[in-house]
């Protein structure tokens, strides 16, 4: 596969889809949600292949979950599709405008970035949500899926290159490298001349390959170890709902708890109930002080060297007892805090200091990590979740697909 034509497609498809139409742009992704709807059967069936195939190759559960699609979640994904069309567009949207004292009118316009490539692992419900913002923000883009999710892929991008024709838009809007030849992605990373944005979307060795050797500015995010912890101010009852949901309402996302934080003067009988509610259901990790507490737990364990450093993507907890907020913020920062953190506390100067100090890209008071989510903070779909603090950071939506141009007019004025 030549990276060096797909690119060169690319830039070229982004020309034309950075002066595109709202209409037009609309028009392609309600074709892509009335495809998906149409394809139910053949896309279920390239997605068991893929499935059987993972199988084989004993992937875990937690990947297993993120690869399986039923009709369900492409009943989410149709959703997601029409929640994008009827968000505004954001491109020629003027961010703000002023007059100059020499009479310039000067603005800042929202622009497309141009293009935007892709890499993501086990999820095939990426190169939906990815065309479509990419489409709608007027971005070309070129994706590279895992060799796990080959098959639904493959499937997904046909129905995205039928509904870019239908739509009058460039086929090499969106391009999806099939080969699952490792090297491509090398190749891909080193492609600046056409790609503008990296944005990977899977786990640590793979963020880390694209910060090391890209030669195009990446957006990291994804991986980070999310925190609770429970104030001695809490409403314990109510926090162990929390807690329980942030950990096993969905164990294999990114935004699922990893480590729980209790105050010491309540530990004792938050950490015994805590037992009691998860039973069976997970693994405890904890450090000694903990373990204590946790005598009635069925599955229990001593907490070793790098554990709360560990996302758990599954059903296992790490589990500490603390001092108090301070000493919660400082773990926190010394392991990798920067998802999703959150306090349950009843302190209105406790969680204004959490707040103010966690430097994590979403932080919560009194609600689960869970909600770190692109359609949960009314994005719609999300690319992925960034981490870092530059451009976008959390779940990237609409917004952090697109940049800005200064726009200045004037009555043929010259500088003195």
């Amino acid at each position: 596969m030549n990276l060096i034509s797909v690119g060169k497609a690319a830039k070229d498809a982004s020309f034309s889809l950075a002066t595109a139409s709202t209409k037009q742009k609309n028009q392609a992704i309600t074709v892509i949600a009335h495809e998906l709807e149409s394809n139910v059967e053949r896309i279920l069936s390239a997605n068991k292949k893929d499935v059987q195939f993972a199988c084989n190759l004993g992937l875990t559960d937690v990947l297993l979950d993120r690869l399986l699609l039923n009709s369900e979640r492409l009943q989410d994904m149709v959703k997601y599709l029409h929640d994008i069309v009827n968000f505004d567009d954001p491109i020629g949207k003027e961010i703000d405008r002023k007059v100059l004292k020499n009479g310039m009118f000067l603005s800042r316009r929202q622009v497309p970035i141009g293009v935007i490539g892709v890499i993501y692992e086990a999820r095939p419900n990426v190169t939906i949500d990815v065309a479509a913002l990419c489409l709608k923000t007027g971005n070309a883009s070129v994706l590279r899926g895992g060799k796990e999710t080959f098959f639904s892929n493959m499937e997904l991008v046909k129905v995205i290159q039928s509904a870019l024709k239908k739509a009058k838009l460039p086929e090499k809007s969106i391009q999806y490298i099939g080969s699952p030849d490792r090297a491509l992605v090398s190749q891909l990373l080193k492609l600046d001349e056409y790609i503008d944005i990296i944005i990977p979307r899977g786990g640590l060795k793979l963020h880390r390959m694209c910060k090391e050797d890209s030669t195009i500015p990446v957006i990291l995010g994804g991986f980070g170890i999310s925190h609770i912890f429970v104030d001695e101010s809490a409403d314990l009852d109510k926090a162990l709902i929390v807690v329980e949901n942030a950990k096993l309402q969905r164990p294999s996302a990114c935004n699922a708890l990893d480590t729980l934080l209790v105050h010491e003067k309540v530990a004792s009988s938050f950490l015994t109930n805590l037992a009691e509610c998860l039973n069976d259901k997970v693994l405890l990790v904890a450090e000694p002080k903990a373990k204590s507490m946790l005598g009635c737990a069925r599955r229990l364990r001593d907490a070793n060297e790098g554990d709360f450093d560990t996302e758990w993507l599954g059903c296992t907890l790490s589990v500490k007892v603390v001092g108090d907020v301070g000493e919660a913020i400082k773990h926190m920062r010394t392991h990798n805090a920067s998802h999703s953190d959150a306090i349950m506390t009843n302190n209105f100067e406790s969680s204004e200091r959490f707040v103010n100090s966690v430097d994590s890209a979403s932080v919560y008071v009194n609600a689960s990590t869970r909600f770190t989510d692109g359609s949960q903070f009314g994005l719609g779909a999300e690319v992925a979740v960034s981490t870092q603090k530059l451009h976008a950071r959390g779940p990237i939506g609409l917004e952090g697909l697109v940049s800005y141009k200064w726009v200045g007019r004037g009555d043929y004025l010259v500088r003195s």
